[in-house]
Parts: C-alpha cells; structure tokens; sequence
C-alpha cells in the first residue's frame, strides 16, 4: 500500500482498503511506542499545524506523532498566521511548501483546505473543517476494532446533531468499512441528502447499511456502538444553544439508552464533552437552561462501557499513522 505523497482531506478520496491499512498501520505503531521500540523514521523532515480552531487533542497528537517520528513541528495559531487576511491560501499554500514537508490544517470550510492541497505541493492533512474530520475517523475505527475485534457488521449509533463533520465523516467511514450506520436524531439533524444518497452507493458494495431515524428504541435496539458529540460551541447566540439543546434533549445518551443498546455496547464521544459542571460551558449551560449535563449523562460517560479516553489516546497513533504513510 503506498500513500506517500497523497493528501489526506476525507475519506470519501480512499479506498476501503487503504482506509483499513491506515488502521492497521496506526495499531503497528501503538504497539512500537507501547514497547518502548524508537520508530523516528522521519528525521530531518518538518511540519506545519495551522489552527484556525484551537484544539487539546488535535494539536497534542500532531506534535507528539511528530517528535516520535523524529520530525520538527511549526505551530501557527488563530494569530500567527495571514492566511486569508493579508496573505492568500493559494500563496500561503505555495510558501509554506517550500518550507515545509507537510501542513495540518484545522479550521472552517472544507474549501479551504481543499486549496491548501491544490497548491501546496506537500501532503496536507485535515485536522477537521465544518464538513469532515477525517483523523478522528481513523482513531474511532482503531478503538472499535480494539474493544469489538471487527468492524464488519458492526451497528453504529451516531446520535444529537449528524449534519456536519463528525456526522458526516462518520457516516461515510461506516459505509466505506461495511458498518450499519444509524443517524438517530430529529429529521432537522440529518446529514444531507446528497451524502447521504453518496454513502447509500458506496454501502451497496460493500455490505453497509446507512439509516436515518427518530426513533431512539429503534435506532438504539443492540447496537454495537452509541456516538454522540457536543450540541453548544463558545461563540454561538443563546438562541442556538435554546433552540438545538430542545429540539436535541430527547436524543441525549443517558442509561437508558444504553441499556436498550446492551451491556456489550460502547459508548464514544470524540470530547470535550458536557457531561458535568466542570466546565465553562457546563455552568453557562445549567445557569441559563438548568441542565447539569448535556449531550451525555456524567453517569455514562464514566461507565464500563465508556472508551472515550482510549479513544482519545488513539488520536495520537492514527495520526502518526497518516504522517508516516504520506511521508514516508
């Protein structure tokens, strides 16, 4: 399997099979690090983090993959960067290529880094736009082969709001690997019809099944896999929040809902997660709505079933994984 050289923006632009190596790679690599085995395998090489969104997990696993890789990391903030004001993308692209043997960028439309990788001459990698995050899907995939030992056949319960990059990145990952992918949220939340009749395509080959629902019973019924993401950002009007934390209230992930799924079902969150008071928005949240949790109950999210922190471990490996085979 050889990716060298390729950009890595969705997963709509791979193959099944260079999808599931990407996974195997990124569990390779876990392994090498867990045993202490040094794999600096790209030496003298240097990146570029662009954030135009800040971000813990995202930023930690690209310059953390990157030193064990051997590599020296740039990292440019919402204020270090002229991209899109004094500079344009298409010129920031060609700079930074002469610079650089990589770029991640994490910010807005999908657009942007698109243009990136059209004029960088380097791989680019999406470290999540308003319409995919496709890093994140390789983490997921690796955590649910981990704790399920498969991904064929495996139902996966995406629920809360599904029409932007976790909802569609995961509905496509699930159609690509031959995952029975459910969206169970209100019919306002649903992906757009257009991807959603994409990925339809792309599941009658490989054995996956995309359904949409109202239904948390149905939807729910033994899954493999309950998924759910944060509703509110900072930054957005209280009427949003008012507005989305209603009409999503009945699609929260609380025990209930996981009793309905099994006692063998997992529950993921990519996080931050609104689970308690802990937080800024948590206590904007209960002092506005009353709410001491949000999209998941406190009670769930550190059960048994919970893998969110292994998960987010994996961010780290899967995205080693991507350096290393685009670069390598």
């Amino acid at each position: 399997m050889n990716l060298k050289g390729r950009n890595f923006l969705k997963l709509l632009d791979f193959t099944s099979e260079e999808i599931t190596y990407l996974i195997d790679l990124s569990a390779e690599l876990k392994q090498k690090k867990k045993q202490g085995i040094f794999h600096e395998e790209l030496k003298g090489k240097n990146i570029a983090l662009i954030f135009e969104k800040t971000s813990t997990r995202t930023r930690c696993s690209f310059e953390v993959a990157a030193h064990d890789l051997g590599m020296h990391v740039t990292y440019l903030d919402p204020s270090g960067s002229q991209i899109g004001k004094k500079e344009s993308i298409k010129d920031t692209a060609r700079v930074l290529g002469r610079m650089f043997d990589g770029i991640e960028y994490r910010g807005f439309g999908q657009g942007i880094v698109e243009e990136l990788a059209k004029y960088a001459g380097v791989p680019v990698w999406n470290g999540l736009t308003n319409e995919f995050h496709p890093t994140q899907m390789i983490a997921d995939m690796l955590t649910i082969k981990e704790k399920l030992r498969r991904l064929q056949g495996v139902k996966f319960v995406y629920m809360g709001d599904a029409r932007y990059n976790m909802g569609n990145s995961l509905m496509v990952t699930c159609a690509k690997l031959g995952m029975d992918f459910v969206a169970c949220t209100s019919k306002t939340y649903f992906p757009e019809q257009k991807l959603v009749d994409t990925c339809r395509k792309i599941a009658s080959e490989t054995g996956a099944s995309i359904t949409l629902t109202e239904n948390v019973e149905e939807g729910t019924k033994n899954a493999d896999v309950i998924y759910t993401d944060v509703w509110v950002s900072m930054g957005e009007p209280e009427e949003a929040w008012e507005e989305r934390i209603r009409e999503l209230m009945p699609y929260q992930v609380n025990k209930k809902v996981m009793d309905n799924a099994g006692e063998t079902a997992i529950f993921m969150h990519c996080l931050p997660s609104f689970h308690n008071l802990e937080t800024a928005i948590g206590r904007q949240v209960y002092e506005k709505f009353g709410l001491t949790q949000i999209e998941v109950t406190d009670e769930v999210f550190e059960s048994s079933q919970s893998v969110v922190f292994d998960e987010a471990e994996n961010r780290m490996h899967s995205i080693k994984a991507i350096m290393y085979a685009t670069l390598k």
